[in-house]
């Protein structure tokens, strides 16, 4: 047994699973398919052609616990998914997200509020995307890797399965941290190799690459490959690996 909402706005051939809910205000687009016990929140938008497997959530509102660095915002806008997405089974997908066309959000990855996405990225299984963070276009963020609030992800970034990021250089520990928190940037055509550490504030710029196992501790130049802890420059990006060499 489902429950949708008179209030719901139900595309044209769209499928839906057993023990869904659909809350009121909810708009899905046509040739929609949503797979058996999802929820899908007030107010979420979702495009035509898109599949939402079982045990998704989405447009989930943010917790706050009592020592959350985070205010209490104003009411966050529903979250909305464009056409042509792949939401995996066990996905939540907070409200206040923008997700961009033809994006795959593989099995269990959680995507938190005030986050926006590109078209045609993948978020991998078991991806965890913190909240404020801007992804771009054409990315891949493979399994298990953690993108820390306040990062900015621009097109073409590739990131490695386990990659860590990190936004507090303080560690939890004085106030003085809250004036301080800042994510990482990745720019354009950026790379990561797999269980790298990228450290607060750091950027990779465009074309570089941070080696597997790597922690970053300072900006890793365009076009430069660094690797080891701490991290330093080892040579070029060869030229045939450039962004703008790619067919």
């Amino acid at each position: 047994m489902n429950y949708v909402s008179d209030k719901a706005i139900i595309g044209h051939n769209v499928k839906v699973g057993y023990f869904t809910v659909i809350e009121d205000n909810v708009e899905i687009g046509e040739n929609t398919i949503i797979g058996h016990n999802v929820v899908i929140h007030e107010g979420t938008i979702i495009g035509s052609n898109v599949r939402v497997d079982d045990n998704a959530v989405i447009g989930k509102t943010p917790m706050r616990s009592v020592n959350s660095i985070f205010n209490d915002e104003d009411k966050l806008s529903p979250a909305a998914i464009k056409e042509g997405c792949l939401i995996g089974a066990g996905v939540v997908i907070y409200c206040g997200c923008e997700i961009g066309e033809k994006v795959l959000v593989a099995d269990l990855a959680t995507i938190r509020e005030n986050v926006k996405i590109g078209n045609k990225t993948i978020i991998g299984r078991g991806v965890a995307v913190e909240n404020f963070c801007t992804i771009g276009s054409n990315c891949k963020l493979e399994t298990n890797a953690y993108l820390t609030a306040y990062s900015l992800v621009e097109d073409f970034v590739f990131i490695a399965p386990g990659v860590v990021t990190s936004n507090d250089n303080f560690a939890a520990r004085s106030k003085e941290r809250f004036n301080h928190f800042k994510g990482v940037t990745i720019k354009k055509g950026g790379r990561v190799g797999a269980q790298a550490t990228i450290l607060p504030g750091k950027v990779i710029n465009e074309d570089g690459f941070a080696a597997a196992g790597s922690v970053v501790t300072r900006d890793i130049e365009e076009g430069k490959i660094a690797a080891g802890n701490p991290a330093k420059v080892l040579r070029d990006v060869p030229k045939d690996q450039l962004l703008k060499n790619q067919k």
